[in-house]
């Protein structure tokens, strides 16, 4: 078997406006939530939103592998779940402890704004360096990968933060918010 061809850049492959219009759907739906709930999720620790992206990633492997549903709610939802809930997480690790809980909805916008954007930039980066690799691969890889990022962040919050050469649980958490947008765009593509 030969290697296939690399995948041009980000720019010329779609997959900027792919990505983009996820997050807006992703955003809108943030927004939306926020009116009605207010920022309930505040009270959730880092740890329990890892644990509420194991849940989806989880399900959606179910889904993966039984090819049946007994809730009406495919598996699309649930990576945007996971989208919005590593974004959440990411705002939750920058807040200080003295944050209110309760946080004005332009606010909780602007934290959910900025998280992705680092997000963005970061699978920007990856994007480049590695050459839309992802392309290539099985959305019930990118399910695996998500959960193999979870499993990992928990034993770093077993471990109370500390690492020895690993990245910390924000990058992990931007690398499955990644693989969710990744997943969303080879479904969308119909892959």
């Amino acid at each position: 078997m030969s290697n296939p061809e690399p995948h041009p850049g980000v720019e010329g492959s779609g997959t900027l406006v792919a990505y983009d219009a996820i997050l807006a759907r992703c955003l809108q739906l943030f927004q939306d939530k926020t009116a009605d709930y207010g920022t309930a999720w505040r009270i959730l620790r880092p740890p329990s939103l890892t644990d509420q992206i194991f849940i989806k990633a989880n399900r959606i492997r179910t889904l993966q592998e039984t090819g049946t549903a007994r809730v009406d709610e495919g598996i699309e939802p649930e990576f945007m779940g996971i989208i919005n809930y590593g974004l959440i997480a990411q705002i939750q690790c920058e807040l200080t402890a003295d944050a209110p809980m309760e946080l004005p909805v332009d606010a909780a916008v602007a934290a959910y704004r900025q998280a992705a954007e680092s997000t963005r930039q970061l699978m920007l980066d990856k994007n480049h360096d590695y050459g839309e690799a992802w392309r290539d691969m099985r959305v019930s890889s990118l399910t695996d990968l998500i959960l193999m990022k979870v499993l990992r962040v928990k034993q770093i919050e077993d471990n109370e933060g500390k690492t020895r050469v690993s990245e910390g649980v924000v990058a992990n958490y931007q690398d499955m918010v990644n693989y969710a947008f990744f997943a969303l765009i080879l479904l969308e593509e119909g892959a």
